[in-house]
């Protein structure tokens, strides 16, 4: 479950799996007719069709070697300014080195640092750390605005309830069950902004997440679900700070065949591999 879950009431992550369906294409019959009356077009030759192949994997390794070019990012990307890339490319200045504790700070006072604060902050707020009181907490108190904490605080006091610990598969104090690895992670895929000032920044964040108990016998097995973050960001203190929160389903992308994985494979992969501090 991630922050927005129980804070908005928009249903909680596990429940954010897309719908995955089907599409079927009917190919015609080597016998009927093109649709127009005339005979069906014979396919293309295959020679052509590898001619077609190489031609792309050629134009996918010239533009990786043109993207690797910028050596140190001495370029347009580390003055800040992005290059004329395709909106699925990455774009924009590297990371922040400023920490607040495993968060973090210190994000410029623009389009680019509003993005990546509230890249970030969906992280922290949809970590397996928010359903310790202490950490949660301290993570609020790192990505929230002050004037808002409190308020945050005492709301989710009341959310993570010892009933809703165990509707995620936790015992009621909130401590995970022996044998058993708690999962909650949020990954972003991409943001957007959707307002912007000096003082203010509404910032969309599409994310994937994972929400579970990894565990032989375990009733909450991990689950993954797509969904959108919202967030109003204020300046505050010399840096973005979340004043409102919001959450909705997808978009959820057609689930592939991938085999599932073990409750041994997940909880290695959880523990072996580290998270990421995002940018623009």
């Amino acid at each position: 479950m991630s922050f927005g879950d129980e804070y908005d009431g928009g249903g909680g992550r596990g429940r954010n799996r897309g719908t995955t369906g089907q599409t079927r294409t009917r190919l015609p019959d080597a016998d009927t007719d093109d649709g127009f009356g005339g005979p069906a077009r014979r396919p293309p030759r295959a020679s052509r069709s590898l001619v077609t192949v190489v031609g792309v994997v050629v134009l996918l390794i010239a533009a990786i070697a043109f993207a690797n070019r910028g050596g140190d990012g001495d370029g347009d990307a580390a003055k800040g300014t992005a290059p004329g890339t395709t909106p699925t490319a990455a774009t924009g200045v590297k990371p922040v080195t400023g920490k607040n504790g495993t968060i973090p700070s210190g994000f410029p006072q623009d389009e680019q640092g509003a993005q990546s604060a509230a890249a970030n902050y969906a992280v922290a707020l949809g970590s397996a750390e928010m359903f310790d009181k202490s950490q949660r907490d301290a993570i609020l108190a790192a990505v929230i605005a002050p004037s808002r904490v409190t308020h945050f605080r005492r709301t989710l006091d009341q959310a993570y309830s010892p009933s809703f610990f165990q509707n995620v598969g936790l015992k009621p104090d909130g401590t995970v069950p022996d044998g058993f690895t708690f999962v909650s992670r949020t990954a972003p895929m991409g943001t957007k902004i959707t307002s912007l000032d000096s003082e203010r920044a509404t910032v969309a964040v599409w994310c994937a997440g994972l929400l579970g108990l990894a565990g032989e016998g375990s009733t909450k097995p991990v689950t993954n679900g797509w969904f959108t973050i919202t967030m109003e960001l204020q300046w505050a203190d010399g840096d973005w700070k979340t004043v409102t929160y919001s959450q909705k389903d997808g978009p959820a992308p057609v689930g592939a065949d991938t085999r599932a994985s073990s409750a041994e494979e997940i909880a290695d992969a959880v523990i072996g591999f580290g998270g990421f501090t995002y940018a623009r």
